[in-house]
């Protein structure tokens, strides 16, 4: 049988907040990454419920944390849909990604030509 490790290291300050983050998992050869935030969801079985870590570091400014976020409920939706094949509520997941975005000023400037022609 064969065993895959996912490893994440925590340098803490002295008031036991992240400072540093690193990861490694040998089989994506990633090793010693170094991260500002994690987001790890479990679920336990016995419990049926999530267990979950979500860390930061002392130096994750919010508006990474925004974009984070947005990210992670994206990629949330397409992890659902290919788990579950239910297209409708991710399609409406994406939607309020899209609100989410919006209502915290992280889109992209809109192109003043959006057609890609400039006249």
């Amino acid at each position: 049988m064969k065993k895959s490790k996912i490893e994440v290291e925590i340098d803490l300050n002295e008031n036991k907040v992240p400072k540093k983050m690193v990861w490694s998992a040998e089989d994506g050869g990633i090793s010693g990454q170094e991260a500002k935030a994690i987001l790890l969801s479990l679920w336990d079985e016995k419990e049926n419920n999530t267990m979950k870590i979500d860390l930061w570091t002392d130096q994750m400014k919010v508006d990474e944390m925004k974009i984070f976020f947005h990210q992670t409920l994206l990629t949330m939706a397409d992890t659902f849909e290919r788990a579950t094949g239910e297209t409708n509520i991710c399609e409406d997941l994406r939607d309020y990604c899209a609100h989410f975005a919006d209502k915290m000023n992280i889109l992209p400037p809109e192109d003043e030509d959006p057609g890609g022609v400039l006249q």
